[in-house]
């Protein structure tokens, strides 16, 4: 396997994508993450809108 290095979506910075961490997820059948650690965090603690205007 090895680690991986990903292109953030939201910051465009480059994250190492751990082999332990690819194990986790596929383990857990998560998909491959998009967001920085540092990203995924802030997204989740963004309150969650149901899109109603």
């Amino acid at each position: 396997m090895g680690d991986k290095k990903i292109n953030c979506i939201d910051c465009y910075k480059d994250f190492i994508f751990t082999e332990s961490d690819q194990q986790f997820f596929e383990e857990k059948g998560y998909s491959e993450p998009i967001r920085c650690k540092d990203c995924r965090s802030k997204k989740k603690a963004q309150p969650k809108t149901r899109g109603f205007r």
